[in-house]
């Protein structure tokens, strides 16, 4: 690859190893990780992104998508870096309850723009968090225990395949595709688009509590008793935190899609905990959503790692978690137990843990992997070893999300798709 040939086959920007920038352009939003790319192209358009597929093809290489890089796993060795940031088109149709965005769209921009209309997406708790890398890896949500994974509610993808060609995916178009590029990753297509529908959201109400640790136990209980009788329309999640020169704490996020007064009598338990540091439930606009669990919204050097759990172990409020930041457990079952119509399939386990620390020197990333790893060996009789994909790390595989079926099925549509493997998701499937 020479640097005349890639830089006249694309109108946007091209970074390659040596160039000035090259090593901002290829950062991943999460610190920690390294990502020894060959090039990065920023795509100017669904064109730039079909130049470059063809331009890899011909060189024998392989192009993988990022607009930030949440969930980046480093294993892009000699690959190209396409970066969607300038595909960042958003479209409405109100009317309809539809969204059609492009792939550098974040979820703040999607629920500025739905919010007004009484409709909201199936966003996660972070607003700078991209919709499509979010979505192809299933898309964990507030409101999937109401609506299940957030591919499920996809109506169609534009892509750009492994020969270059573009093309518009819908169930009627391809089934297959679309079956798999709903939860299934990115190792089969680029997304250059995608269309998916809003759902109502009239009035929100949620927020966060927190208290001093000494309370975590009575909030676990509490959490317990929520989560036991929760209809789908509410959505928990415990939190306890070690911050560095904080006291350590603990806190429960929560939303209610429905009546506000609906919504706090559901959570009438939590009022009788005493030692109330801060209460900020209320009504919430949608546009705000990313606010309540007040997650970074600048590049992070975090080591996290996530567990489903098949049910409660009350060690949880009491177990040591330093030098880990925080843990948290986020209530599903709803909608997410059952089958969907993509690859994400169904999640039994009703409980995720997910276990975060900060990793910016190896001193401090060795103790919190290792305080991972004891947790995770405490807590070992309640945790299946299954991991949602976009929750994977580093060292683990999509052997790791996906039953033996799915797996199966996922490879042979990779297989059929990308035989060349111009595409790379972070977490291949064909990855042993």
């Amino acid at each position: 690859m020479t640097r005349g040939d890639l830089r006249s086959v694309v109108k946007g920007r091209v970074w390659q190893r040596g160039d000035d920038g090259f090593d901002a352009a290829r950062r991943a939003w999460n610190l920690t990780i390294e990502q020894p790319v060959a090039a990065v192209v920023e795509a100017e358009d669904a064109e730039d992104v079909a130049a470059l597929v063809r331009y890899a093809r011909r060189s024998g290489l392989t192009v993988t998508a990022q607009a930030g890089g949440h969930d980046a796993s480093g294993d892009v060795e000699g690959a190209i870096l396409l970066r969607t940031g300038h595909l960042d088109g958003v479209r409405m149709r109100p009317s309809e309850r539809v969204a059609h965005v492009g792939a550098g769209v974040n979820w703040g921009q999607v629920l500025s723009e739905a919010g007004p209309h009484g409709l909201t997406g199936l966003a996660g708790s972070s607003p700078v968090v991209n919709v499509t890398g979010y979505t192809l890896g299933g898309g964990l949500s507030w409101f999937g225990r109401r609506y299940g994974w957030a591919a499920d509610s996809v109506r169609a993808f534009d892509i750009v395949d492994a020969d270059g060609n573009q093309a518009r995916v819908t169930d009627a178009s391809d089934a297959e595709l679309f079956w798999g590029l709903r939860g299934g990753g990115g190792d089969f297509a680029l997304v250059t688009s995608l269309e998916f529908d809003l759902h109502p959201a009239p009035s929100l109400y949620g927020g966060r509590m927190i208290w001093p640790d000494a309370r975590s136990g009575e909030v676990f209980e509490a959490f317990r008793k929520i989560t036991d009788q929760a209809p789908p329309e509410l959505t928990a999640w415990y939190n306890r935190f070690a911050f560095p020169g904080a006291p350590p704490m603990v806190a429960l996020d929560m939303t209610y899609l429905g009546n506000p007064r609906e919504g706090s009598a559901l959570l009438r338990n939590l009022d009788r905990i005493g030692d109330v540091i801060s209460d900020n439930r209320g009504l919430v606009a949608v546009a705000d959503l990313g606010d309540i669990a007040g997650e970074p919204t600048a590049p992070t050097a975090s080591l996290p790692r996530a567990e489903l759990l098949t049910q409660l172990d009350e060690g949880l409020a009491t177990e040591p978690i330093a030098p880990l930041i925080s843990i948290q457990i986020r209530h599903l079952s709803g909608a997410m137990a059952e089958p969907g119509p993509g690859a994400s399939g169904a999640l039994a386990e009703p409980y995720l843990l997910q276990m975060t620390g900060v990793g910016p020197n190896p001193d401090l990333a060795h103790a919190t992997r290792t305080r991972q790893h004891r947790l995770i060996e405490r807590f070992g009789p309640v945790i299946t070893g299954r991991k949602p994909y976009t929750l994977l790390t580093p060292d683990e595989t999509a052997a790791d999300t996906f039953p033996e079926p799915t797996l199966t099925r996922l490879r042979e549509l990779k297989y059929s798709r990308d035989p060349q493997n111009a595409f790379r998701a972070n977490h291949p499937v064909l990855k042993q």
